[in-house]
């Protein structure tokens, strides 16, 4: 669980300091389309919609954007015919990774997930060779440095919440699938903001790597995550809270 959380506060920080904005809002238009095309353009009808939508508005997205992908995915609007994939993948060490994409077009997508775990020390697999060992979950990171793990652990429990745990510099609530916009939702109405808030994988067990190659695991994930056609990228790769990203992920 620290691994993904860790992670997930690295792309986090990364996105905001490699200014990723623009690359960030496009992905999150590729879920607010297909979501609203899947399920209707109606938020409290659409659990997938609704969750894409506040995940745009913790990135800050603009209000006309969503509206816009809203209404390509109901066909309001000309847009792009989508396709889901998930790809399974071992990286260094033999850590598990999950790709989540969207795509347009099937063969371009796979050649470039391919290209990159080749050129990183990574290697495609078969269906079903790492999915077993994830679960999915609502993931929610508060700052340990603004707020305390027990009055978090109060608010986000009486929510609905599954779980709180401190993970170094971060606060992490876990909540099942469907009761994540609901916690996330009433823990924004009473103040607490948010780190990061997604529907993630999360590993039931971890494993850890020496720095090198937990430098190089998560030099593949980045690389990985980067892609234009990848949503998101889950993994079971433990990283210390003691690893520094921006002395060994150059």
């Amino acid at each position: 669980m620290s691994g993904h959380s860790k992670w997930a506060t690295i792309r986090h920080k990364k996105g905001a300091q490699d200014a990723k904005r623009g690359k960030i809002f496009t992905k999150l238009i590729k879920e607010i389309t297909v979501a609203a095309k899947l399920g209707g353009g109606e938020l409290e009808a659409n659990p997938r919609l609704r969750t894409a939508v506040l995940k745009a508005k913790t990135e800050n997205m603009p209000k006309d954007n969503i509206e816009r992908a809203i209404k390509k995915g109901t066909g309001d609007l000309d847009g792009v015919e989508y396709v889901e994939l998930t790809y399974e993948a071992y990286g260094p060490g033999g850590v598990a990774i999950l790709i989540d994409t969207l795509t347009d077009n099937k063969n371009r997508t796979a050649a470039d997930v391919r290209s990159t775990l080749t050129k990183n020390g990574g290697n495609l697999g078969e269906t079903g060779c790492v999915s077993y060992l994830f679960q999915r979950k609502g993931l929610i990171t508060y700052p340990a440095e603004r707020y305390s793990e027990d009055e978090i652990l109060e608010a986000a429990l009486e929510a609905g919440a599954e779980d709180v745990s401190a993970e170094g510099d971060q606060i992490e609530v876990l909540t099942a699938p469907d009761e994540f916009n609901d916690v996330l939702e009433t823990l924004q109405q009473e103040g607490y903001e948010e780190s990061s808030a997604e529907l993630s994988r999360i590993p039931d067990a971890t494993i850890s790597l020496d720095n090198e190659k937990t430098a190089k695991a998560l030099r593949l994930i980045e690389r990985i995550d980067d892609l234009d056609d990848v949503q998101s990228v889950s993994t079971n790769l433990d990283i210390p809270d003691d690893f520094n990203p921006e002395d060994d992920l150059s």
